[in-house]
């Protein structure tokens, strides 16, 4: 799709996952056991044809940058393809990027060398499976000057969200940002229509609403918070129903991963019996950048205690020396050692586990070492004196942590 350009927003601070995101931007975070979150929405890209990439980065995005380097130097540069990392470049009076919007201002150089008709805006922080060429074909067929994507969630979660409101041909009627108390579909009050931050745009609709907005003093330049509500009144928005019966849309799972919870909760869907979104799809297989281990192995320990995995996901060159894993992730180069019990937890790469320890209800980050006999995730209080702990009750080891 030469006409077409893709924008990827990659730079919010992420605040509400710390600690996985004080040394890494959020859509670098290890997710499923191999992945990062961003590679749900780049192998959206690849397989929907879109491989015209501009990936915004911002805060903390050296690892980010690293894996969109080892990971997805996949197109071909001589056909115009791309996915390319583009930094602040401070174009436009030396500042950070100040909201979504004010992202692609700053930007606005890269939009007008790219000569394309139409631009897609996306976050690279959900995990989902879209396939966006059918939506950029209802945004044509409409003659809408933007097109956003949304879908119906439980009206007690919607808050969390930009609230749509549309009429019987799917004109955006209203849209309003995060409300307290969100305003329900019509016919049905337990439920919201609420906005993915999935956007198609006219390119020329775009650039004058980025120009118009970065004049306003009062504006916060975000999208759900300036652009869209400004655009309505004046402009066709339309709303793309993720999800609806006839749609192309993989599994029709979409998860904003934002805080502690969601991102576990998300990755715990994987393990379910029919998980709502399936990993094992040959025809829509997630991309990421996966190092040389040799296969997982389990091990008989001294003791005889056999390692043993039960309902997890297991990466490459894990080793499970009499250890007992149930119900959890676990990522590459990981060691399990005798008598280790770890259960509906994760963790992420080079992570060891020692003898006798007992680990629930945890996520352990990158390079941690935990001695022998260690708990982690069975005394809250104890817990609360070293880690992060989430509303749910979600342990948290930061990477490279070291114990006393």
């Amino acid at each position: 799709m030469q006409d077409t350009l893709t924008v990827v927003l990659a730079g919010g601070v992420g605040s509400r996952l710390s600690p996985l995101t004080d040394d890494r931007a959020k859509p670098a975070v290890p997710f499923g056991g191999k992945y990062r979150i961003i590679d749900f929405t780049l192998t959206n890209c690849l397989h929907s044809g879109l491989r015209r990439v501009l990936v915004l980065t911002q805060y903390k995005s050296h690892s980010l940058q690293k894996h969109l380097r080892d990971g997805w130097s996949v197109f071909n540069p001589e056909l115009n393809e791309y996915i390319t990392a583009v930094p602040p470049q401070m174009r436009k009076g030396g500042k950070w990027y100040e909201g979504t919007a004010d992202a692609l201002f700053h930007n606005s150089w890269l939009l007008d060398r790219s000569e394309a008709k139409y631009v897609v805006v996306l976050s690279g922080d959900h995990i989902y499976r879209m396939d966006y060429e059918a939506m950029i074909e209802e945004h044509i067929a409409t003659g809408a000057n933007l097109t956003l994507a949304c879908m119906d969630v439980p009206r007690s979660e919607a808050s969390a969200f930009g609230i749509i409101a549309v009429d019987e041909q799917n004109i955006v009627r209203s849209f309003v940002e995060k409300p307290i108390d969100p305003p329900s579909i019509p016919g049905q009050p337990d439920r919201s229509l609420v906005s993915m931050g999935i956007y198609v745009f006219n390119m020329d609709a775009l650039q004058n609403a980025l120009n118009k907005d970065a004049d306003l003093e009062n504006s916060s330049h975000d999208f759900g918070k300036d652009i869209i509500p400004e655009l309505i009144p004046s402009e066709t928005v339309h709303a793309y129903r993720f999800g609806e019966k006839g749609r192309v849309n993989r599994d029709c799972y979409w998860r904003d991963v934002g805080t502690i919870d969601s991102f576990y909760a998300a990755n715990m869907d994987l393990l379910e019996p029919i998980p709502p979104m399936d990993l094992y799809q040959k025809d829509w297989a997630i991309r990421t950048y996966e190092p040389q281990y040799p296969p997982a192995r389990t091990v008989s320990s001294a003791t005889g205690n056999e390692g043993i995995f039960i309902n997890s996901i297991i990466a490459g060159g894990v080793i499970n020396s009499g250890g007992s894993v149930q119900h959890s992730i676990i990522s590459s180069n990981v060691r399990i050692e005798d008598g280790a019990t770890v259960l509906d937890s994760i963790l992420f790469d080079d992570v060891e586990v020692g003898p006798g320890c007992q680990l629930q209800n945890c996520i352990v980050d990158k390079h941690v070492k935990i001695p022998a006999n260690t708990t982690i995730g069975l005394n809250a209080s104890e817990d609360a004196k070293r880690f992060h702990i989430s509303e749910n009750g979600i342990v948290v080891v930061p990477e490279s942590y070291t114990f006393s």
